[in-house]
């Protein structure tokens, strides 16, 4: 019988799923104060970049005097990427 294909993607998340197996089993689940923490900073990946895009898009709407012409679509990218890094941060391994 042939050794199975490293690419395969099954092969690797079956891998994935046992390595992640054998650690919990290792470490136990984690606390309460732990998971508190995992959540906030959560939040603050989705928060920080809309808040930048906010911050940024109102000094250029006040230098161009736009109203929130940039205000408002920064925000959304912002929302966008601290969603996407969000997303990220919880499928890492």
């Amino acid at each position: 019988m042939s050794e199975p294909d490293e690419t395969d993607p099954l092969i690797r998340q079956s891998r994935l799923r046992h390595e992640r197996h054998e650690r919990w089993l290792r470490e136990g689940d984690m606390s309460v104060g732990r998971r508190l923490a995992q959540i906030g900073v959560l939040g603050w990946i989705i928060v920080a970049p809309m808040l930048a895009g906010v911050f940024v898009g109102r000094w250029l709407d006040g230098l161009l005097g736009s109203g929130i012409f940039w205000t408002a679509p920064l925000l959304m990218l912002g929302l966008a990427l601290g969603g996407w890094t969000a997303w990220k941060w919880m499928n890492a391994t």
